[in-house]
């Protein structure tokens, strides 16, 4: 049968993360016999459990009289509402709640679909629409464009341009390679980054602003790790903080890893109307929207007391953890000090040991000998080899067997 299905599915590869833990399972009675079973920092994914205040609410939520039927896929007014209230409380943002916000099932789903909304499919790449994504970037976005029928073209952030590049040097590298700036729909940009737990600042965000409305292109900025700054540090900015950026712009939020919501699948999208008003005419015909009992408890999280003090002290732990890992692997010899680790996010990008010519031959071995499992930086993209990927995402006492392990099975930066 697989030949009923279209070229663009058909192309796609299993989504890294996946491949990683299938791999592990078929190791994890070797590893586990051998005194090595497996600790996992390959998944973006917290594994504290949720606000205790916002399970309450859900099973409050989910007791009340007529929470159980369709909802909308633009959201509930309970919950655009506080959506609205937490962007003007965070960052002093306006937003209309009729035009400009929109709920997601999780903020993958959004821009997901928000791509499937700007690219025309066609299998003929001179013809096809450009995004623009993060190189190393989420390694969804590439699959994204891909199955929607465009071409996914990676912007270069590498520690020589602090992770926030010069967009007039991407346009005119893009023509060089024979491309149109003219079929380029959208510019993705993620910060703080996933891998590379890189911020960017306002005027960084200027810029980005300046260059989409200048090709009048579309500027998806995923904000979904955007709460999570150490204590101390400048926070994220938003991309309307800048004037005028409704004009081009919408911003993708999760409650997933500020919250450890990641299995609920709730978020949102915010700004420029047509965009917004584009993708939930889509959902209308894809999705029913969010179960009423999700959205209500989520609305009450987002402008609580509790759900401020549960990122604060999230943030304070990855912190913790953070500093057990860099200590660790300036042991065993890593340049640490060259490399400043980011002040933001659970990841930790890494140079891989000279003595290996890939990034996954790296994991590979880590795996196999210690249980230790990373995700090679060659899965976010072609400026990721040569880098690794840790989620700091472990407890604190698995972070410190994480580093005995590497040092008992001579995995030394040599």
């Amino acid at each position: 049968m697989k030949e009923l299905f279209n070229d663009y599915v058909q192309s796609l590869e299993t989504y890294i993360m996946f491949q990683i833990k299938q791999e592990t399972q078929r190791l994890t009675p070797e590893l586990t016999a051998k005194g090595r079973k497996p600790i996992s920092l390959s998944m973006g994914a917290p594994v504290e459990a949720p606000p205790e205040f916002v399970t309450k609410k859900l099973i409050e939520a989910v007791n009340e009289d007529g929470l159980h039927t369709y909802t909308v896929p633009k959201g509930e007014s309970y919950f655009v509402e506080a959506v609205a209230t937490r962007m003007k409380n965070r960052f002093g943002i306006d937003l209309d709640t009729k035009t400009e916000i929109c709920s997601l099932i999780g903020s993958k789903e959004g821009i997901a679909n928000m791509i499937r909304a700007l690219v025309t499919p066609t299998t003929d790449v001179t013809k096809q629409d450009i995004i623009l994504i993060p190189d190393p970037g989420y390694a969804s976005y590439k699959e994204m464009v891909k199955v929607s029928g465009g071409l996914a073209y990676g912007v270069p952030l590498k520690p020589e341009n602090n992770f926030m590049p010069n967009l007039d040097e991407v346009a005119a590298n893009l023509e060089k390679d024979g491309y149109s700036m003219k079929k380029v729909k959208a510019l993705i940009i993620n910060y703080p980054n996933n891998p590379l737990g890189a911020v960017a600042n306002l005027d960084y965000m200027k810029h980005t602003v300046e260059f989409c409305k200048k090709h009048n292109i579309l500027l998806m900025s995923d904000a979904a790790y955007i709460d999570m700054v150490f204590e101390g540090q400048p926070k994220a900015p938003s991309v309307f903080e800048v004037e005028g950026a409704k004009d081009v712009a919408v911003e993708f939020y999760s409650f997933s890893k500020p919250y450890s919501m990641t299995g609920w699948r709730i978020g949102w999208v915010c700004g420029n109307k047509d965009a917004v008003g584009i993708l939930a005419k889509l959902k209308s015909t894809i999705d029913t929207g969010i179960y009423k009992p999700i959205q209500k408890a989520a609305a009450a999280i987002l402008n609580s007391k509790e759900g401020d003090e549960y990122i604060v002290e999230a943030n304070k732990r990855f912190e913790r953890k953070q500093k057990v890992v860099v200590d660790g692997f300036k042991e065993l010899g890593w340049p640490m000090d060259k490399i400043n680790p980011p002040k933001a996010t659970f990841y930790l990008w890494l140079p891989i040991p000279p003595k290996y010519k890939t990034s996954k031959e790296f994991t590979d071995a880590v795996l196999q000998k210690s249980g230790i499992v990373l995700v090679p930086g060659s899965g976010f993209g072609e400026n990721g080899e040569g880098w690794v990927r840790m989620s700091i995402v472990a407890s604190e006492e698995q972070m410190h067997e994480v580093i005995k392990r590497l040092k008992e099975d001579g995995f030394y930066f040599e």
